[in-house]
């Protein structure tokens, strides 16, 4: 059931006294906060159990209210935000003094995004001010894409939910810094390193170093950039789809996209377009893990140099397949 005008002002009141809401957006549900409120942000961090070295990124309503949380907002942050806002893009620059450093995780840069979404806007509207809007999940558990996801982890009391339906991107937003001399991707997404350099007229590199060890101390550049990331209870493995027949156990789940699996399995099939790929992949996870199988297998994404959504479809699957 979608949230009525009534619900957000309800969960804007609860913000203003520095709790908690779970909003929906266009890629995942977030849980916000007062992001200007140390209080508040430190809650959002222990209902997640999320290490502190993980950044947050934070949700505004249009440019202008992004340009109030970073030092200064150039006319490159202007041309992204033109072209792909409202939408999945996080535009990472040198943080403004009121952004309180346990959202950068001490860092001195600070993620900016302004959500495709009409009950994110309402509520960012509603508010005034910008929320910092994680996963609303476990750290490091499968992200939710509808409000059934986040219902359950925690008590009404603690997160007030805003349901929006189901997200129709599914995976989190693409992260760009603008903070160095080039354009760098830190966390890839559905708008792609090619989408970007269109727009900005020069190159922008993807930074695929190795991931961050879950118990490094250093402030992460990016969120999503932890080892292991968005993982079902299950241990879960990416296998090419020539290997897939001998890795096909009793008990185990699959998530196949053209191979056909053994009677038996449990075969979730996954759509061969990155796009809607993208945005079943979670609940698929979900649904494979709520089987309690021996073991998921994945078969592994196609590699397409001309499509980069699939290297963002493979980031998350990665991630997901990490040892813990």
């Amino acid at each position: 059931m979608t949230s009525t005008p009534a619900d957000i002002a309800l969960a804007a009141e609860r913000l203003r006294q520095g709790r908690v809401v779970a909003f929906p957006t266009e890629t995942v549900y977030g849980l916000g906060a007062d992001a200007l409120s140390q209080a508040a942000v430190r809650r959002v961090f222990a209902l997640k159990d999320r290490p502190a070295n993980n950044p947050l990124i934070v949700h505004v309503a249009d440019a202008a209210m992004a340009a109030r949380c970073v030092h200064a907002w150039p006319t490159s942050a202007q041309a992204l935000a033109d072209a792909f806002w409202p939408g999945p893009l996080s535009i990472v620059l040198p943080k403004a003094s009121s952004i309180p450093s346990i959202v950068t995780a001490s860092g001195p840069n600070v993620a900016v995004r302004c959500p495709d979404h009409p009950v994110a806007l309402a509520l960012l509207a509603a508010f005034g001010s910008p929320l910092v809007g994680p996963s609303a999940n476990r750290s490091g558990s499968i992200s939710p894409t509808c409000a059934a996801h986040v219902r359950g982890v925690w008590t009404e009391d603690d997160v007030f939910i805003l349901d929006g339906g189901p997200c129709r991107i599914g995976i989190e937003s693409t992260v760009i810094s603008l903070a160095g001399a080039t354009p760098r991707v830190l966390r890839p997404g559905m708008i792609t390193p090619h989408d970007l350099a269109r727009v900005l007229g020069q190159g922008v590199t993807f930074d695929d170093a190795p991931a961050a060890p879950n118990a490094a101390n250093a402030p992460l550049d990016s969120p999503g950039r932890l080892l292991s990331h968005y993982a079902p209870a299950a241990d879960a493995i990416l296998v090419a789809r020539e290997s897939l027949e001998a890795s096909l156990t009793h008990g185990c789940a699959c998530l196949l996209i053209d191979a056909d699996p053994p009677p038996g399995v449990l075969c979730l099939r996954m759509p061969s377009d990155p796009q809607a790929y993208a945005a079943a992949l979670y609940d698929a996870l979900r649904r494979a893990d709520a089987e309690r199988p021996t073991r998921i297998i994945i078969e592994r994404p196609p590699a397409a140099p001309d499509d980069q959504r699939w290297a963002a479809i493979l980031d998350r699957l990665t991630r997901a397949c990490a040892p813990r």
